[in-house]
C-alpha cells in the first residue's frame, strides 16, 4: 500500500473541516433525456446517495446548479454558475469563487458508490498540490477531484481564452495523480466513478446496488 494511503489512516479523519464537499449540478443530462440526478436507486435518488457521503465527510458542503429549485428538498446552499453554459469548468470555477477554504473536493451529482476512504485518502495528500485527480490509464476522473483555489487564476485564464475543457486546466498547474493500482487499496471495484449517460446506465447501477445489498 502507498505510504501516504498509510499516513490517511493515521493523521486524517472525518468530517473535513479543511476543503469544502461540492457536488455539481448543473448539467443539462441532454444524453440521457431528463434529469438524471434525481433517478432512484435503492430507494433514494442518485444525487441523495452523493449528499449522504458527503455528509459524512465534510463539514461543509454546497451545490452548485442552475436549477436551485429542482434541489431546494436537500436543504444545502445552492449557488449558480456565475458564468453559464460553460459545462463543468464553469462550475469548479463558481465553487472556488464562493467558498471559504482553500481546498474543494468537487463530485458530479450522479455517482452513488462514492468510496469514503478514496475521498479520505485524496484529502490527506493534498498539501502541496492545485489538483488531486484519479487517474486510470488515459480516463482521468476530473469530476472526482480535489481543487485548490490557486487554480482560479488559470481557469480565468482559459475561460478568456474560450479553452473549457477541465483537463486543459492540468496543464498549468500542480497534479497529484491518483493512479490505478493506488485506487484499488480504497475501492476495489471501481465503483467511485460510476455515473448514468443513458437509461441502460441507470439499469446496470440498479443491478450492482443490488447486488452489494
Amino acid at each position: 500500500m502507498p505510504e501516504d494511503s498509510e499516513n490517511t489512516k493515521a493523521k486524517i479523519k472525518p468530517p473535513f473541516t479543511d476543503s469544502v464537499g461540492i457536488i455539481l449540478a448543473g448539467g443539462k443530462s441532454t444524453r440521457y433525456g431528463r434529469n438524471k440526478a434525481l433517478e432512484n436507486i435503492g430507494g433514494r435518488t442518485l444525487i441523495e446517495h452523493v449528499v449522504e457521503t458527503m455528509t459524512s465527510l465534510f463539514e461543509s458542503i454546497i451545490l452548485i446548479t442552475n436549477t436551485p429549485a429542482e434541489y431546494a428538498h436537500l436543504g444545502l446552499p445552492m449557488h449558480e454558475d456565475l458564468i453559464k453554459g460553460l459545462g463543468p469548468i464553469g462550475g469548479i470555477y463558481t465553487a472556488l469563487k464562493v467558498i471559504d477554504k482553500d481546498f474543494g473536493f468537487v463530485v458530479a451529482c450522479d455517482m452513488p458508490f462514492l468510496s469514503k476512504t478514496l475521498i479520505t485518502h485524496m484529502v490527506s495528500i493534498k498539501e502541496s498540490f492545485d489538483v488531486v485527480v484519479p487517474r486510470m490509464d488515459w480516463k482521468i476522473e476530473a469530476l472526482h477531484a480535489i481543487y485548490r483555489k490557486s487554480c482560479l487564476k488559470h481557469i480565468e485564464r482559459n475561460i478568456k481564452q474560450e479553452i473549457y475543457q477541465v483537463m486543459r486546466l492540468f496543464e498549468s498547474v500542480t497534479v497529484r495523480y491518483v493512479e490505478e493500482e493506488e485506487i484499488i487499496q480504497f475501492d476495489p471495484e471501481l465503483k467511485s466513478f460510476l455515473n448514468i449517460n443513458r437509461p441502460q446506465d441507470l439499469r446496470r447501477l440498479e443491478s450492482l446496488w443490488l447486488n452489494s445489498s
